[in-house]
């Protein structure tokens, strides 16, 4: 089967065969599609192109589309989607001990860097058999070294030297405030004005930070370097995020280029500042390297991205307030961590408004 694509002057005449009624297509205008009814098929001579003799007019032939199937495609199912979610949620969430154990054998940025960087090479392996191009145009360089900074090196080195001074539900809770500023820095950068419900948000989430911080609250002044690291983390990605746009990669080949260039230079840093004594790490941390590795690192992006094709981004970004719910929980019971009445309060503070900003709607 063929179709006829009849250019005649600003016009494009669409046929099926020679006795199908022209759609047409006028230059510049939006066509509205009628449907005409296929003639039956009578001789093989009924599909020909029609010869024009105008002057103004050329005919080209192109191929049909297929034929749809008889049975529709199944769709990704959406509970589907929530239990990949779940199963993120979970992984980061529980990192966030793993990775305040694994500080007491190996020093912060050295230690999340190796992991990172061998992460990066099997998420390329990942990538390969995926059938994804490993090649990244000249002039997408810039845009992915900026994102491997913000994501990557000021992300996941900040946070993993915030852990120095905070304990991991500290951390987790502060760190993941980062959805709101990015909506109080898309006002100076994008003029994009928030929202009474952004607002309402910003202010849930200092009164959970006052909470934490404020005198007679779990963290002394000698742990404000924490403070200041784990902030500055979630600024620095949320800076990323309104800043940066979307790079047009694949979404593997995306995440081991970023994962490779903000993870090399912590190594480096960590082997020339932070000398880590490679014969401390005990059979435990060897079991904690290999879960940061291949679960936060590996399968939790391997189901976010599974996720995000049955479940919708905005639904999903919600879910991921179960991370420090499950990594302040996971602290409490694996390490020891405090977990009373004003955790509690700061964190319900803090993830309703991470909640509210992420809501659509003014």
């Amino acid at each position: 089967m063929f179709q006829a694509l009849e250019v005649c002057g600003s016009n494009i005449q669409l046929r099926r065969s020679v006795t199908d009624r022209p759609m047409i297509l006028h230059a510049g205008c939006m066509p509205r599609v009628r449907h005409s009814p296929r003639p039956a098929p009578s001789s093989p001579t009924s599909h020909r192109v029609e010869a024009k003799r105008s002057k103004r007019c050329q005919t080209l032939t192109v191929p049909a589309p297929p034929p749809l199937p008889n049975k529709p495609q199944a769709t990704p199912s959406r509970a589907t989607g929530w239990l990949l979610l779940l199963v993120t949620s979970v992984g980061w969430g529980f990192n966030w001990p793993a990775m305040k154990l694994l500080l007491q054998e190996w020093p912060p940025l050295f230690a999340r860097g190796t992991a990172g960087l061998i992460a990066a090479l099997a998420l390329v392996a990942v990538a390969l058999l995926r059938g994804e191009r490993l090649a990244v145009p000249r002039q997408l360089w810039s845009r992915l070294a900026a994102s491997a900074f913000c994501s990557v090196f000021a992300w996941m080195g900040f946070t993993s030297l915030s852990l120095r001074w905070l304990s991991a539900g500290q951390a987790a809770l502060l760190v993941y405030t980062m959805p709101v500023w990015a909506t109080m820095l898309a006002w100076p950068v994008l003029g994009q004005r928030p929202t009474p419900r952004a607002l309402a948000g910003l202010l849930l989430c200092m009164s959970g930070v006052a909470v934490l911080v404020g005198q007679n609250a779990s963290i002394g002044a000698e742990q404000l370097p924490g403070v200041l690291f784990a902030l500055g983390a979630a600024l620095m990605f949320a800076l990323g995020t309104i800043t940066i746009a979307a790079l047009p990669l694949p979404p593997f080949t995306s995440i081991a280029w970023q994962l490779l260039l903000g993870c090399l230079p912590m190594v480096v840093l960590g082997l020339l500042f932070e000398k880590p004594d490679f014969s401390a790490l005990s059979p435990l941390g060897f079991g904690l390297m290999a879960y940061m590795t291949i679960g936060p690192m590996g399968l939790c992006y391997l189901s976010w991205f599974a996720a995000l094709r049955r479940v919708p981004p905005q639904a999903a970004s919600m879910a991921t307030l179960l991370t420090p719910m499950i990594g302040v929980s996971a602290a409490a019971a694996l390490l020891g961590e405090p977990f009373g009445a004003r955790q509690i309060g700061a964190m319900v503070l803090t993830l309703g408004g991470v909640a509210l900003a992420l809501r659509r709607g003014a």
